[in-house]
């Protein structure tokens, strides 16, 4: 088997090594780090399992699909709105564990928003609010305050 690179994907075709699907997530001058990625299947699973391996013991290799490219379209949506749902909800706790913060942010993009015919001040004052109270919000609400 050629060298492989970063993100390639490969089944044993020997039993010296546990079905499934590795990813290649290293690559040194004589080894190569796999970690399982898929079961025997092709179904994406969460193993931890990593293997180092000499580059002559990559011949026990074949190339293989990514397991995450044949999830159901089903599960990709119910996957994303749960995603969605959990970050939304982290979010809104990191804004309400800074409080004074999130509430200077939200005024900030308020006052741009709203300040338009309000406040004697030119557009580009507004703008540079919305834009300002919109990274202090992303910047609270990613927890990084």
């Amino acid at each position: 088997m050629a060298s492989l690179s970063l993100r390639d994907h490969v089944r044993p075709t020997t039993g010296d090594y546990p079905d499934g699907i590795y990813r290649v997530v290293g690559t040194g001058d004589e080894s190569t780090t796999l970690l399982r990625v898929g079961d025997a299947d092709g179904r994406r699973v969460a193993t931890g399992e990593i293997v180092t391996l000499a580059d002559d013991d990559l011949e026990a290799f074949e190339p293989a699909d990514d397991p995450d490219g044949n999830r159901p379209l089903g599960a990709t949506v119910v996957s994303t709105v749960k995603t969605g749902y959990w970050s939304l909800r982290a979010f809104g706790q990191q804004l309400a564990a800074r409080p004074l913060p999130a509430a200077v942010a939200a005024a900030l993009v308020l006052v741009g928003f709203a300040g338009e015919g309000a406040l004697p001040v030119p557009e580009v004052v507004l703008t540079v609010s919305v834009l300002a109270g919109s990274l202090g919000l992303a910047f609270v609400g990613s927890g990084r305050l």
